[in-house]
């Protein structure tokens, strides 16, 4: 028998000539890890209809044969208390329109924590459809001096059992064969009781049956978290692994930015000295080159982001984490389960505010979408390095920590602070006598990440950021191209102007600044004057408002039309060219500090007030949205200005 996995269809409806299997398991069991080995982890996404909780699913070809395979959202149990719960149960019970019941069922259970996992199993085998175990980390189970009789459990629940550990590949040929004969697996004689004090007797016998015998404590996971869960020491850490965190960022991807820097400064030089049609070197050196290559720049910071959060939560560091902020969450008067949300807005808003479907209470979930867009996502990271590179120099230091990663750190932990602060206004208006709801999360042991996860993890969020340059930051920047160099000057025009036409350079300078961008700039100078912008500032800060990372490419476009070959050092230079700052420099330490906190706190991406729009099935609160974050930004962005100027 030979078997293969591939995807397929799309996710809202597959066409398969057998079955629909569901997997249904707990957070942390290896759900998603068995998931991907039978689907080839080229599975589809989307959302349940009617609803933003995310679906995954793949198809697995067995014999000849596709067999649909659905990843339900983690639960504990059946007796939903969250959106995403609640999700799981209606498609089992085939409530949900335009999401067929499944035909089978595969309940992913962790051996380590059977005993507790038994429950979940029988409310599955509640729902009366075809049902195999898959029986998660039994190579652990083993390491640490436990025991079970995979046979024998399966005689005691009356269903299959199959040992699977899925970022191996151990057992899931085996899984695939079982799949292909899903109508012929056994049913319980006599279905598992409901009633808890019966369940607890029916668990009893199962795993006495089963021979099982619990694992012992993990004594490194111990020993470990003595320290990373202490309220003192845990906090210490925390605060050490976040600054060591972005000191990464910055020092190991500088040489890789440089790289790439080099490449598009070469590029466009070439296009410079090869290509004699005015307009299409403008558009290929100046909106692509200068505007989108200055933003895929940054790439490698993105990645080495990326990749550092995939290793973190890959080791089991991220729930401690979470525990840890338990407590300051607390303060918000939020839980821990809205720190998992808003972790997620470290990539982008648009997840961490999906992952307010977590939260059992409506009015956590509010409170955490509206401070979601506070938390530093990946959008701003390139506005950071860029901002950061020309305020502070790479040697700089404070102690062994270069400033630039201080600096950096210290705007997330603003961004982190912020969105805490606007949960506690948020949640103190809208639930004023609410009660808190129990938080519960499980600490998995630690355990060294899968390379192969952990490199698929990172390569998923780069490339989504990837996507967005070759669509939104694409189009953006051919928009600001035709902006910056419209309306056309006749040769004697600029003479008039006494500018020297045989000069590229001062012809490019004299259309900039006559452009209808630098009348929009302009225009709405009176708003952001006093924060220190100029009008090349200004179109940048409006640009970013369809995504924030075309602030890069509108500054990229301007200084590669200044000096192709060094744009940076273009930017470092930039002057004003008339009114009363004639002459001085456009990014001074007060404009830059502004800019900093101005990104820090604006809401600037559209997606995300859509999402918003969504989730909450209204105007009322992504409006309200918008309004408190750029009123904040700019209030922030002038106080900030103000004491940097009387400090500098």
């Amino acid at each position: 028998m030979s078997a293969g996995c591939h995807d397929g269809g799309s996710p809202a409806a597959v066409v398969t000539d057998d079955a629909r299997i569901a997997l249904l398991g707990s957070p942390n069991a290896g759900k998603t890890s068995v998931f991907n080995a039978l689907t080839g982890m080229n599975a589809k996404t989307g959302n349940y209809p009617g609803v933003t909780v995310s679906r995954f699913v793949g198809t697995c070809r067995v014999n000849g044969r596709d067999h649909v395979v659905e990843d339900l959202p983690g639960t504990y149990s059946l007796d939903p208390i969250s959106p995403d719960e609640q999700i799981a149960v209606d498609v089992l019970d085939g409530r949900l329109d335009g999401s067929p019941r499944p035909d089978a069922l595969l309940v992913v259970v962790d051996a380590t924590t059977l005993r507790r996992s038994l429950a979940l199993v029988a409310q599955a085998l509640a729902h009366a459809l075809p049902t195999c175990v898959v029986l998660t980390f039994t190579d652990e189970l083993s390491m640490r001096q436990g025991h079970v009789d995979a046979d024998a459990l399966a005689e005691a629940l009356g269903v299959p059992v199959l040992p699977v550990v899925g970022h191996r590949r151990h057992g899931v040929a085996a899984l695939k064969e079982r799949i292909g004969d899903w109508r012929d697996w056994p049913v319980p004689v006599i279905p598992p009781p409901t009633e808890p004090a019966e369940l607890d007797a029916w668990a009893e016998s199962v795993l006495h049956h089963a021979d099982y015998r619990p694992a012992e404590r993990h004594r490194a996971t111990q020993r470990l978290d003595a320290v990373l869960l202490h309220p003192f020491w845990g906090t210490v850490v925390f605060f050490a692994v976040m600054i060591t965190f972005f000191e990464t960022v910055f020092t190991v991807a500088a040489p890789l930015q440089g790289a790439v820097e080099s490449g598009f400064s070469w590029l466009s030089r070439l296009v410079a000295d090869h290509v004699g049609n005015r307009w299409v070197a403008g558009v290929l050196g100046d909106a692509l080159i200068g505007g989108v290559g200055g933003v895929i720049t940054f790439v490698p910071q993105i990645m080495l982001l990326f990749l550092l959060l995939a290793l973190l939560e890959g080791v089991g560091y991220l729930s401690r984490a979470a525990f840890l902020m338990d407590r300051v969450m607390a303060r918000a008067g939020l839980e821990g389960r809205a720190f998992v949300a808003l972790l997620s807005s470290f990539a982008c808003a648009i997840p961490g505010i999906m992952a307010t479907r977590t939260l059992p209470s409506a009015k956590d979930r509010l409170a955490t979408m509206m401070a979601a867009p506070l938390i530093t996502c990946s959008a701003r990271l390139p506005v950071y390095v860029l901002l950061i590179g020309i305020l502070v120099d790479p040697g700089a230091h404070v102690g062994p920590f270069g400033a630039q990663g201080l600096i950096m750190f210290g705007l997330y932990l603003l961004g982190a602070v912020s969105a805490m602060t606007a949960a506690w206004v948020i949640k103190k208006i809208t639930d004023r006598g609410g009660v808190s709801m129990p938080f519960f999360m499980e600490m998995p042991p630690y355990r060294l990440p899968a390379p192969r996860a952990v490199l698929i993890t990172m390569w998923t969020s780069a490339r989504s950021f990837l996507r967005k340059c070759s669509t939104v930051i694409v189009v953006t920047s051919l928009g600001l191209w035709l902006a910056l160099n419209l309306p056309l000057h006749s040769a004697a025009e600029l003479r008039e102007a006494h500018v020297d036409t045989g000069d590229p350079t001062a012809v490019t300078a004299y259309t900039i600044d006559h452009s209808y961008a630098a009348d929009l700039g302009r225009f709405v100078a009176p708003v952001f004057e006093p924060l220190g912008f100029d009008w090349r500032v200004n179109v940048g800060v409006l640009s970013a408002q369809s995504a924030r990372e075309t602030f890069v490419a509108t500054l990229g476009q301007v200084a590669a039309a200044q000096d192709p070959g060094n744009p940076t050092e273009a930017l470092r230079t930039m002057t004003y060219p008339d009114g009363p700052h004639a002459g001085e420099r456009v990014f001074t330490a007060p404009t830059v500090a502004a800019l900093l906190v101005y990104f820090a706190f604006a809401l600037q991406c559209m997606a995300t007030v859509a999402v918003i729009r969504r989730e909450t099935g209204t105007w009322k609160w992504p409006a309200i949205a918008f309004t408190y974050l750029t009123a904040t930004a700019w209030l922030m962005a002038y106080l900030v200005h103000t004491v940097t100027a009387a400090l500098t």
